[in-house]
């Protein structure tokens, strides 16, 4: 007969409850410290945003001041309706894009030329659907209703070019 008797005794590094506990425990733990730890190494280190070159130009531009003065001269010659329109209007109003009027389209100007040029400028000046507000920009108020008579006038409407204000010496000399 065969020798059946298990009386060999486990032979291995962990011989006692408390080695087993400790060994499950660390097993756990250790790992998690260890992610921790290059989770913080990849994330605090400075890394530039992916694909800029000039950091010195990003970061100088995200601090730098929150307003600009600018200074126009204020006795220049106001551009007429057709050099504000060929600047900044004809981008959509010679394609049609976004829904924009054509320039010279009679049927699409209709409409809009019975309203009135004051509703046509407030338009042109606060932004309707598409068209972003086109007052403040480089032009003056009274350019942008030059442009807006120049383009509806083309599509067949009547109205009058608007008078340029007077200038403030002007306006004193007269006073005088």
């Amino acid at each position: 007969m065969s020798d059946n008797s298990h009386d060999e005794h486990h032979t291995g590094p962990i011989k006692t409850p408390m080695q087993l506990l400790m060994t499950v425990f660390l097993s756990f733990v250790v790992p998690i410290f260890i992610i921790i730890g290059l989770v913080y190494y990849v994330t605090s280190a400075f890394k530039p945003e992916a694909g800029v070159i000039d950091t010195e130009k990003q970061i100088t531009s995200r601090i730098q001041k929150v307003g600009a003065v600018e200074i126009r001269d204020a006795n220049r010659a106001l551009k007429t309706g057709e050099e504000v329109f060929k600047a900044q209007c004809t981008a959509c109003h010679t394609s049609g894009a976004a829904g924009a009027p054509k320039f010279g389209d009679a049927a699409a100007w209709g409409p809009r030329v019975k309203q009135s040029y004051a509703a046509l400028l407030t338009s042109a000046l606060k932004g309707k659907g598409a068209m972003g507000a086109q007052g403040g920009g480089d032009f003056e108020e009274a350019e942008i209703g030059s442009a807006v008579v120049y383009m509806a006038n083309a599509g067949g409407g009547k109205f009058v070019a608007p008078k340029a204000p007077a200038a403030p010496v002007a306006a004193e000399a007269a006073a005088k």
